[in-house]
């Protein structure tokens, strides 16, 4: 793995563009060898070249303390936006680990989201975090299908081990659901996928569920899904070029269905779908003196 230079590492959410009442921002690493043929983050627009090389940010966790230690608003740090915290080499550097404990240290909150089932290995500092801030987990899962998400996500672990994570995550009394997104037009946009996912997250004790039926393309990014889409789904490609042409979101034809069909589902095992809930859940054990979240 490569270290590249870095002059910061938190950056601060404007008020109106604040993902799940994330106060800050972080990227412990640069690229991601996950695979996954849908991913925003290769665009041309954030500049992170040879994407499916893992690189770390040299010096992260003295500048991240130096930041922290300054900060005179306590908030809760998002991580995950554009690389996965939780990528093989993790096992090994444990960047994001020490970062964990530099994050509970000075008192901020978490909001985590990622593919990967390693992030088990630290319910310990979430379980402390979490006595003095809000903790967010969230795990990436799309289909319901193993076969389908070794394809379309090629390195990562299976979905049926992702659910087990949510599990284990809530068995600790950690706040832990599913990003369902995005969910691929023509390939997992089916009334069964969605209301698989939705009863085994059920079955695994989800705290929340937050869903967005479809894909966003573009630049670069498109041209290595379409790709991507020759070689898995070659039957595919051309229906994506008639039906979105170069649309950078790209909205399920069956969305509207989807959506009815998924709050139905969720209201029926009592599982938070909204934003607003989501954050009132994870954030209402804290008090509004401490962190202002909305």
């Amino acid at each position: 793995m490569q270290f590249v230079p870095a002059k910061s590492i938190l950056s601060p959410y404007t008020q109106e563009n604040r993902w799940f009442a994330c106060n800050y921002n972080m990227n412990l690493y640069r690229g991601c060898n996950h695979g996954c043929i849908y991913c925003d983050s290769r665009s041309n627009c954030y500049h992170v070249e040879d994407f499916d090389q893992v690189r770390s940010k040299q010096n992260a966790l003295e500048i991240l303390e130096r930041e922290l230690s300054t900060k005179k608003k306590k908030g809760v740090i998002g991580l995950g936006a554009m690389s996965d915290s939780y990528n093989p080499f993790e096992k090994k550097y444990q960047i994001t680990r020490q970062a964990l404990q530099l994050i509970d240290k000075y008192g901020f909150g978490v909001a985590i989201a990622t593919k990967s089932n390693l992030i088990t290995r630290d319910i310990d500092i979430f379980q402390r975090i979490q006595k003095h801030s809000p903790v967010l987990l969230k795990i990436s899962i799309t289909t319901a299908d193993d076969q389908l998400s070794q394809t379309i996500e090629k390195h990562v672990v299976p979905s049926s081990k992702r659910f087990q994570a949510i599990q284990q995550l809530n068995q600790a009394g950690i706040f832990a659901g599913i990003l369902m997104m995005p969910i691929l037009p023509f390939i997992e946009d089916t009334d069964e996928n969605i209301l698989t996912i939705v009863e085994l997250a059920h079955q695994n004790q989800t705290k929340f569920i937050y869903a967005g039926f479809g894909v966003t393309l573009r630049e670069n990014q498109r041209t290595h899904f379409f790709k991507k889409l020759s070689q898995d789904f070659p039957h595919l490609r051309e229906k994506y070029i008639q039906t979105y042409g170069n649309q950078y979101s790209c909205i399920s034809p069956r969305a509207e269905h989807l959506y009815s069909l998924f709050n139905a589902k969720c209201k029926q095992h009592n599982i938070p779908y909204r934003m607003k809930e989501i954050i009132q859940a994870y954030t209402s054990p804290y008090k509004k003196e401490q962190l202002s979240f909305l």
